[in-house]
């Protein structure tokens, strides 16, 4: 799913999770509520902001003129679709099309209602209602390319299964956030934005692909793990970028400072994807078209890189790579990197403390939703990973965390979160979270520590 200031939509459907980038999840909606045409929704509760409305209807318009000019060339399979646009404050929804059962009701040339709360709301693809539809959230990109990236990178989502990508399973990239992984992932990416500019590319792309080679080397499972992220991710925002309408100069541009702001984020692991393939994807398109159209759930994109670009695998010694690095900054690169890995020891220290004593709240995962910010993950060792913002629902209700984070163990099976310091019948709360409990579950203790149970 898609990104911007970053709340990167990671949504897990159990089976099936599609984590794509929240656009703009720190962003609140402010201005006037304005209800408009209302005799046309029969739920009162229903109230369209007109900068929503407005929002929809430039967003829909610009979308039906860019794919009906596309006309399904890409991927051999059109693109347009059901498109949910959702205020996370209200829930409201404008839609471009009914949906199956009725939830949605005609609002002037558009569709609106309401979302269940007990949904996750992401830039993601979603089934609701009968249907599989694209799902954005509110507010959409100021520039029309923007929008138009972020709208078809979601809509790439929805087709997927229909293309030949269909239940991906995507692997923790833990080796991201580490000093050597990291390195490595930014002298590619630098070569990347080198070739941008080069009037010889290729050299550079070919020595992007040296310096991916060697972080293989250096994490042998590196290959398969950075490969099921960019089948999910990095297909779909090449597709988005490359169909936004940009320019050559435009996407050149476009994708240097997304590299340049993709430095920025707290951690890599989730998030790489975004920036590697859609550049890989734009130099390869210049002399074939359709090599996506090669590709499937099943393809090993770095192999296809290596072989559209005919370079030869090969063991790659650290001599030979710091000679690649001083033409990208290797030496800048790594002094950064040591001073960073210094501070994230400290504080996967800090984490074990606050999530692996028994003042916590360990919560059983059945049958979860979640949506997180991908941009600033952090894996603690074997035992799971930290999210620092979530929003999860299961059978037990909603977790909502916005600060100091949340630990989710490495087999998706628990959540765990810090000692309450609020419990009341339905709601739990405690240091940067607040927890929602559906009828029938309650918190108890036990041996001194918390846990969620049914009632009986």
């Amino acid at each position: 799913m898609k990104h911007n200031a970053v709340y990167l939509h990671f949504v897990m459907f159990r089976n099936f999770y599609v984590l794509r980038m929240f656009k703009h999840y720190l962003i609140l909606l402010t201005g006037l509520i304005f209800l408009f045409g209302f005799n046309s929704i029969k739920d009162a509760n229903i109230k369209v902001s007109k900068n929503d409305y407005n929002q929809a209807k430039q967003a829909f318009s610009e979308m039906k003129v860019a794919l009906k000019k596309e006309n399904g060339k890409l991927w051999n399979y059109k693109l347009d679709g059901g498109l949910l646009l959702i205020n996370r404050e209200s829930l409201i929804i404008i839609a471009n099309e009914p949906d199956e059962q009725g939830a949605l009701v005609k609002y002037d040339d558009c569709y609106a209602g309401k979302f269940p709360e007990n949904m996750i709301i992401a830039n993601t693809a979603v089934v609701w209602n009968g249907k599989r539809w694209t799902m954005v959230a509110f507010p959409l990109p100021d520039s029309k390319e923007e929008r138009l990236s972020l709208l078809i990178h979601e809509s790439f989502h929805r087709v997927q299964p229909l293309i030949g990508f269909d239940s991906m399973p995507e692997i923790q990239n833990i080796h991201l956030d580490t000093k050597d992984g990291r390195t490595y992932l930014k002298l590619e990416l630098e070569a990347l934005k080198t070739a941008l500019h080069s009037d010889n590319p290729e050299i550079h792309i070919k020595n992007a692909l040296l310096i991916r080679q060697y972080r293989y080397q250096l994490f042998p499972e590196a290959g398969n793990s950075e490969n099921s992220l960019e089948l999910n991710e990095g297909l779909a925002e090449y597709t988005g970028t490359i169909l936004s309408g940009r320019s050559k100069n435009e996407l050149e541009k476009y994708y240097t400072s997304k590299i340049d702001g993709f430095y920025t984020s707290p951690t890599f692991v989730r998030s790489f994807a975004y920036y590697t393939i859609p550049v890989y994807g734009y130099f390869m398109q210049q002399s074939d078209y359709g090599w996506n159209l090669r590709s499937n759930k099943h393809t090993n994109l770095t192999d296809f890189i290596l072989d559209f670009y005919h370079t030869k695998r090969a063991e790659i010694s650290e001599n030979e790579i710091m000679v690649i690095g001083k033409l990208y900054n290797i030496d800048s690169i790594r002094k950064f990197e040591q001073n960073r890995e210094l501070q994230r020891l400290h504080k996967i220290e800090k984490y074990k403390v606050q999530f692996l004593g028994d003042s916590v709240i360990k919560i059983r995962l059945e049958n979860m939703s979640i949506g997180f910010n991908p941009s600033n993950l952090m894996p603690l060792d074997t035992f799971g990973t930290v999210y620092p913002n979530l929003r999860i629902t299961d059978n037990w209700g909603i977790l909502e965390v916005d600060s100091c984070g949340a630990l989710v163990s490495s087999n998706w099976n628990f959540v765990t979160v810090s000692y309450p310091e609020m419990i009341a019948d339905s709601l739990i709360r405690g240091k940067g979270y607040k927890l929602k409990l559906n009828n029938h579950w309650k918190l108890v203790i036990e041996n001194g520590k918390y846990t969620l149970t049914k009632k009986y």
